[in-house]
């Protein structure tokens, strides 16, 4: 079982909101989830992201792999 941390999409059309979520990878984006460890809401100025770096962290020390996305969002918040 491959597990990924990734975004899923929530808010309404053209007003997106993202939740960081542990998931399988074989489950749709917006679908089943092991477990929520942040948020991203790019529509603030600047960017809102809330990140719980310590469940982050052991996740990624069980293996799970980041997308390309959300490792940017973790390098620019000192997680990675």
């Amino acid at each position: 079982m491959a597990v990924k941390i990734r975004l899923r999409r929530m808010g309404a059309k053209k007003a997106p909101f993202y939740r960081v979520v542990v998931a399988d990878s074989r489950y749709p984006r917006d679908g089943r989830f092991i477990e929520e460890i942040g948020t991203y809401n790019p529509l603030k100025e600047p960017a809102e992201v809330k990140i719980d770096a310590e469940k982050a962290q052991q996740w990624i020390k069980n293996g799970a792999q980041p997308t390309d996305t959300v490792k940017a969002l973790f390098k620019k918040n000192g997680i990675l």
